[in-house]
């Protein structure tokens, strides 16, 4: 048997939550292990490769720009939005920690370490009747994610004097060492070479990520009352597949909550260069696109559109026929409006270029939908409705879409702008009114138009799938993120943050996150571990 690496603390994974609460261990004077699957260069996990929005309230950003906010308010909109059980302990606990703290221990936090927000809070999740976030909150991390884990990880080394900091990539933990009813230690494997290696600690911090990046695992949680699409991507960690969840439930006899809860992507297509498979890139469908199922024909009657609630269009999306859908719409639309999530994909904001950003936000982002044409094989575009009908046939081999239907689609949207600009009563038209009416949101929103407008083409069809990203359930945890069993005890020496533990408590989001909640979720349960931890508490 290997000689263990003995150190004060052990955290199993490298992600944003067990790199904070390694951080803020090792900054208390503690010895650190991290035992992380994957290799030195994607240190940092989903984290590394996100967009880095954040839904945060009462900051001094929001106050710049005149949002009457509170954590009263957040907590109004969290509950609703979310359908949390006010009997539901420890998510309820979480949602309230959340909103009352998220100022303190992430806004200002990540300011002193030397990070900044972009200029604009942004208004996301609005809910179908006005029942999400009654008030824009969604900061964005100049720099992204990216920019965040970067600096956490440059944190991470500076805060390890005298080789306290010990990092293990490539190594899976397989299960928890326990003795005299405490867990102090575990074993892991190399995913190379499949040699064992042991780890000795007086306290673990499970940060493995979520549950449902296999799409086995994610189908077995999947609701039973809510449809479910005969195929979809992945846009989850690849190594959150909640083996270790489930062992720890098996054999400390913790509790898995709400892991049917889940935060898809409704507009996902596949990566043209994959990081592994079934990767899914999450665009963030245009507003003025029209949405279309399988025939080329507008879903509805309520038409889908994005920035409003996300868990109702999955849910739209999983119903349909076939389990893909059409985005309708043109180059003008597209310059204006087409984005997609991430790091990857926003180079002005990941890199700083803020001449740039402010070129293409005024101009048009024409770089990614040029890019997004000539990689994407599901980013289809033709001079003409016939022309594209034709090509989506071709992508899917069938004949779903009648050249006519489609066109009549079309026509049928462009109707409503036959008496003016003023004269129009579309249900879309008026939500992208709506969303005009706020600043940043404006910037990024095209003045209703029609779809065939002279001169706004040619015509573009993104075929897009459900894709799956993050759990919104998971390890049920007290407000110090210790793992709770059964009986609503404290595991000794046992922690979870981050998605592990759906962000704290097991699922404090509930069915619906506000958008943005991620991020600020696994620096406030690590934070909180960190505490605990090193208080002795």
């Amino acid at each position: 048997m290997p000689k263990p690496v003995c150190s004060d603390i052990l955290i199993a994974g490298g992600g944003l939550a067990g790199i904070i609460t390694a951080l803020e261990a090792l900054r208390a004077g503690k010895t650190v292990t991290i035992v992380d699957r994957d290799t030195p260069q994607r240190f940092g996990g989903l984290a590394l490769w996100a967009f880095g929005g954040m839904a945060l309230i009462g900051t001094a950003l929001q106050r710049r720009m005149n949002i009457p906010d509170s954590a009263e308010l957040a907590l109004q909109d969290w509950l609703r939005f979310g359908e949390l059980d006010p009997l539901d302990e420890w998510p309820m606990q979480w949602a309230r920690y959340y909103v009352e703290h998220s100022r303190a221990e992430v806004y200002d936090w990540l300011i002193r370490e030397g990070l900044k927000f972009m200029p604009a809070v942004n208004w996301v999740e609005r809910g179908r009747f006005g029942d999400g976030n009654s008030v824009p909150r969604y900061h964005i991390i100049w720099g992204t994610s990216r920019e965040l884990v970067k600096c956490m990880v440059r944190a991470l080394h500076d805060a390890s004097s005298e080789g306290r900091l010990t990092i293990h990539h490539n190594q899976r933990i397989t299960g928890l060492d326990q003795q005299a009813g405490k867990v102090h230690g575990a074993t892991a494997v190399h995913e190379g070479t499949g040699r064992e290696a042991r780890f000795e600690a007086p306290v673990v911090v499970l940060a493995m990520g979520g549950i449902n990046s296999g799409h086995d695992q994610c189908r077995a949680n999947w609701p039973v009352d809510r449809p479910q699409p005969t195929a979809m991507l992945n846009g989850a960690h690849p190594f959150s597949d909640g083996k270790l969840h489930h062992w720890t439930k098996d054999n400390l006899g913790a509790c898995i909550t709400h892991a049917g809860e889940m935060w898809n992507y409704a507009a996902g297509f596949p990566h043209p260069f994959p990081h592994f498979p079934d990767h899914g890139l999450s665009s963030i469908p245009c507003k003025s696109a029209l949405w279309l199922n399988h025939r080329g024909e507008r879903i509805g009657p309520e038409p889908l559109v994005t920035g409003f609630d996300t868990h109702w269009l999955c849910q739209q999306v999983a119903a349909q026929e076939k389990p893909w859908t059409w985005q309708l719409l043109n180059r003008r639309i597209a310059l204006k409006e087409f984005a997609i999530s991430g790091a990857e994909h926003n180079a002005r904001i990941r890199d700083k270029q803020f001449p740039l950003l402010l070129k293409e936000m005024l101009l048009g982002n024409t770089p990614l939908v040029d890019q997004m044409q000539s990689e994407s094989n599901h980013f289809l575009v033709d001079d003409t409705l016939a022309g594209l009908a034709k090509k989506m046939n071709a992508l899917t081999c069938s004949q779903d879409v009648d050249p006519a239907v489609l066109k009549a689609t079309a026509d049928t949207f462009d109707a409503n702008f036959s008496k003016g600009d003023q004269l129009n009563n579309d249900p879309q038209i008026r939500l992208i009114r709506h969303a005009r009416q706020w600043g940043p949101d404006r910037l990024r929103t095209c003045k209703p138009a029609p779809l065939q407008k002279p001169g706004a083409g040619p015509f573009i069809a993104i075929q897009t799938q459900l894709t799956t990203r993050k759990s919104l359930g998971g390890l049920q945890t007290d407000l110090q993120s210790r793992v709770l069993d059964a009986n609503g005890q404290p595991i000794t020496g046992l922690y979870c943050v981050g998605e592990a533990a759906g962000f704290g408590g097991g699922g404090c989001n509930g069915k619906r996150s506000l958008e943005g909640t991620f991020l600020p979720g696994c620096i406030m349960t690590a934070k909180a571990a960190a505490r605990s931890i090193n208080t002795g508490n």
